[in-house]
Order: C-alpha cells, then sequence, then structure tokens
C-alpha cells in the first residue's frame, strides 16, 4: 500500500517535467526534490526536423477553376514544399515552410498548343511562399495513457500565415500558347496568405514519418490565377477578393538527433512511467525519510505530528489517526465511527439519549452540524427507523429540537425551532401519520450535557450531542 502511495506522489512531481525536459534527481530528502537545470544533454528526446513533399493544387475559388470548369475538366498543377520544424511540447510545434508549385485553371492546359475557343481562357500561375505554421498533434493531445506499445499514426492541425510572391499566365480566346498575358508579383511584406489544413503521419522508423496532407490555400489576391485586373472583363466572372487553392501532397519527415524518441512522438506517462523506473532501479539506494517512519504510517516522521500512531490506524496527511465523528476516539477504537459517543463507552452514544425504546433501541435522537438544521444524510436511517416506530405505536409524540450553548437565546430558540420542524416535515414526508407528531424548539434549556456551559468547557462530542432533535411520547 505504501509502496503505491509513493509511486502516485512520485506521479504528481515527475508530469510536469515531462513536459520541459527536466531530470529529476533521486536524492530526495525532507520533502523536497533536488532537480538540476535543463540542458540539451539532459533531454530524452528529440525535438527538430526536416520535412519535404510534393503534391497536386487545384484551384477552387477563383475566376478561373482548375476544378470543373465549363468543359469540365479538372486542370492539376504541382507543388512542392520543404520546412524546419520544432517541436516545443508534445502536442504543439512551429514549422518555418517554403512553397513552390504551379496551378492550372480555365478551360485547357496553356501550354497544350490549343487555340481556344470563343468565350474560353485558360491559365496558370507559378508561385513561392514562405509561412510560419503552428503544428498541432491531436493524437498526443487526446493521449493519456501509458503507451507500451509503440503507436504509429497521428492526426496533426496545421495553420499559419506568411507571404506569397506569383507569375500568372493567360490565353485569351482565338489565340495560342505562345501569345500569353504575363502578370509579375513580387514578395512583400504586406503580401499576406495564410493556409491551413490536416495531415497524417505513420512512424516508418523512429528518424522518418510519411505524411499525408490536404492544405487550403487563401492567397489574399483576386488576380493570382491570371484573370487580371477588373478592367479586362474575366475578372468579373466570380465575385471575391481572393483566389483560393486546396494543395494536397505527400511528404517525408526526418527527425534530427541522437534520441530514439521524438517530442512529437512522445507519450508524456510513457516518460513519467521510465523515470519512475529509474527511481525504483534496484542499483539506486533511494532515501525517501531522511528521518524515518517511527509509527510505520506511511507519513515522514519530518512532517508527522503524531509519532505514536497505533498499528493499523488510518491516517491523515499530517499522520494524525483520523477520527470521523469528532468524539476524541479514533476510528480504529470506535465502535460508533459515524456517531460520537463518550470514551468510557467506546465512542458509542448512551443509553437514554434521544427516544429509545427498551425493548427494540430502534429510536434515537439525530445531531446536527454547527449553526445549521440542515438533516444529514447519516441520520436518514434513523428517521426511518422512527416512522415505523410512530405508526405502529399508540403514543403521539413530541419531536423536540434543541442546541449548544453557543450563540444568544432568541438565536438558539429560533434555531431550535427550525429543526424540530425540518425533522416533523421529513417524517410526515416520508409515511409518518401527521396526527401524532407535535414540532417544539426549546433552545439551550434542555442540554444533553449541562455541564457544557459554556460549549468550552466541553469536548466537541459533547457538544454536538447537545445539537439534536429527540422525541418524547406524550
Amino acid at each position: 500500500m505504501k509502496q503505491n502511495l509513493l509511486s502516485l506522489v512520485a506521479i504528481g512531481l515527475l508530469l510536469p517535467m515531462s513536459l520541459t525536459g527536466q531530470e529529476i534527481s533521486t536524492d530526495a530528502n525532507s520533502g523536497s526534490q533536488n532537480i538540476s537545470p535543463f540542458t540539451q544533454s539532459s533531454k530524452r528526446f528529440d525535438d527538430w526536423s526536416i520535412s519535404i513533399g510534393a503534391g497536386v493544387p487545384l484551384i477552387q475559388s477563383a475566376d478561373m477553376t482548375s476544378i470543373k470548369n465549363g468543359n469540365g475538366k479538372n486542370l492539376f498543377g504541382y507543388s512542392a514544399y520543404i520546412s524546419v520544424d520544432k517541436a516545443i511540447t508534445h502536442a504543439f510545434g512551429l514549422n518555418l515552410q517554403y512553397d513552390r508549385g504551379e496551378t492550372r485553371q480555365g478551360y485547357a492546359n496553356t501550354k497544350d498548343h490549343e487555340v481556344l475557343p470563343a468565350g474560353q481562357i485558360a491559365g496558370r500561375t507559378q508561385y513561392d511562399a514562405i509561412s510560419i505554421l503552428g503544428d498541432l498533434n491531436f493524437s498526443n493531445l487526446l493521449r493519456r495513457v501509458d503507451n507500451k506499445s509503440p503507436f504509429r499514426w497521428a492526426l496533426h492541425g496545421y495553420a499559419g500565415i506568411g507571404t506569397i510572391a506569383y507569375k500568372s499566365f493567360r490565353q485569351n480566346p482565338g489565340k495560342d500558347y505562345q501569345l500569353l498575358n504575363f502578370e509579375r508579383k513580387p514578395f512583400k511584406l504586406n503580401s499576406l496568405f495564410g493556409q491551413a489544413g490536416a495531415g497524417l503521419k505513420f512512424k516508418i522508423n523512429n528518424r522518418i514519418d510519411l505524411e499525408g496532407r490536404v492544405m487550403y490555400v487563401i492567397t489574399g489576391d483576386d488576380e493570382f490565377d491570371g484573370a487580371g485586373v477588373k478592367q479586362t472583363g474575366y475578372n468579373l466572372r466570380e465575385d471575391q477578393i481572393s483566389d483560393n487553392f486546396f494543395n494536397t501532397t505527400l511528404g517525408l519527415t526526418f527527425k534530427l538527433g541522437k534520441h530514439e524518441s521524438h517530442l512529437m512522438w512522445h507519450d508524456p506517462l510513457q516518460e513519467m512511467y521510465y523515470k519512475l523506473d529509474v527511481l525504483n532501479d534496484k542499483t539506486q539506494d533511494l532515501e525517501v525519510c531522511k528521518k524515518g517512519d517511527v509509527d510505520n504510517d506511511g507519513v515522514c516522521d519530518d512532517w508527522d505530528r503524531q509519532l505514536d500512531t497505533p498499528a493499523g490506524a488510518r491516517v491523515d496527511g499530517a499522520g494524525v489517526a483520523l477520527d470521523a465523528d469528532i468524539d476524541g476516539v479514533i476510528d480504529l477504537n470506535d465502535k460508533c465511527v459515524t456517531v460520537p459517543g463518550p470514551i468510557e463507552n467506546q465512542g458509542c452514544p448512551l443509553a437514554g439519549t434521544g427516544l429509545v425504546s427498551e425493548d427494540t433501541a430502534l429510536l434515537k435522537g439525530v445531531e446536527f452540524d454547527l449553526n445549521s438544521d440542515r438533516i444529514l444524510p447519516s441520520n436518514t436511517p434513523i428517521l426511518n427507523n422512527a416512522i415505523n416506530y410512530i405508526n405502529s405505536s399508540n403514543s403521539n409524540f413530541k419531536v423536540i429540537g434543541g442546541t449548544d450553548t453557543r450563540a444568544t437565546d432568541a438565536y438558539n430558540q429560533n434555531l431550535s425551532e427550525r429543526r424540530a420542524n425540518n425533522v416533523k416535515d421529513y417524517l410526515i414526508r416520508n409515511g409518518a401519520d401527521k396526527t401524532k407528531l407535535e414540532a417544539i424548539g426549546r433552545g439551550e434549556k434542555d442540554l444533553l450535557y449541562p455541564e457544557c456551559e459554556p460549549a468550552s468547557k466541553c469536548p466537541e462530542w459533547k457538544n454536538r450531542a447537545n445539537r439534536r432533535v429527540y422525541f418524547e411520547a406524550k
């Protein structure tokens, strides 16, 4: 049991460190851990990689589109990318990416040497782009189990902004491919574009990943597709301010570094369990309690407020034996754990407390928390027994409320009446004959323990016993 508790404590200490790469020292004493500073040599995983890929872009939103034009023809371009990737945590990273490609749009490929019929145009755009992408690893974000079987698939989400430059060519109706209108837009700081999408990675081995991506690129430019400025007429075909395209790619990621594990494939709990294995290594002598644990209750003597806890007693975090009903008798020795009673009666109430049948001993008074008239869940079994006793009896009963000696006489009188009425209402709601019941409040005038005046003269279990509702037969 104590070994399991120690493991849980170690888990709580190690989990945050698994996200920052810090190492935990095995020299633990006086409740503190010595943590070494983070260095490259202390990392247990790699966090840099390079990705390359190629694919097919398709213009989706523009005046001249790639997807299902008027002639029902899809025009496929080409694209390629290279990126330098840095993992910040196991679930998030940043990628600096360069893209290059060519989109083809309109009614024909401008390189097919076709003369276009009236009303048909064609275009192609060669582009270069530089962007910074955020990389969110959904699989690692949602994975919270100890990875004993290495996982190989991971879903990533990407989004970012950058700057784009392009050259576009347009072939007008009746003209051959040699008579192209040409437009050029260089890199500019204010020439921003955005892209977002998702990728599915497959871990080939510890050094290489295979990834398929689908990205949606928002160019932010209505002239990207080559339709020209609005004065040409071609740029009036679609009412939009941005020519956008899908870019589907297949690529490889090469993980850099000397470690076997990369941070983006890293399960924090796996790292945590690794560190626990180190802590539990038989070759290391882990000193848990510098001053020992003399009463063997699982709490080090440095923190233990009760160094002589009896064997087998449950304790709190400070090493003090538990006493659930606060009657001065610890739970280990208390014969009535949830009901307070004197030490001389092993923590159980003395006979005569409340209404007790000498033959059946079914009915007892019920107690209340300080300054409260709420019926406690622990008292409902007593009240349910009282319902059966009342209904089967030929007598009528007074439901009498009392308090301890704290507060004023007037306040205690009102509180005792509320307690008596709450108990009466509970009994009637649950089937007791209401004609047999009368609620009466006596405040602090009818104490079970009269010596508790003032309350500070008595232990808490006696004051609690005074805060009661009990029964008297008429």
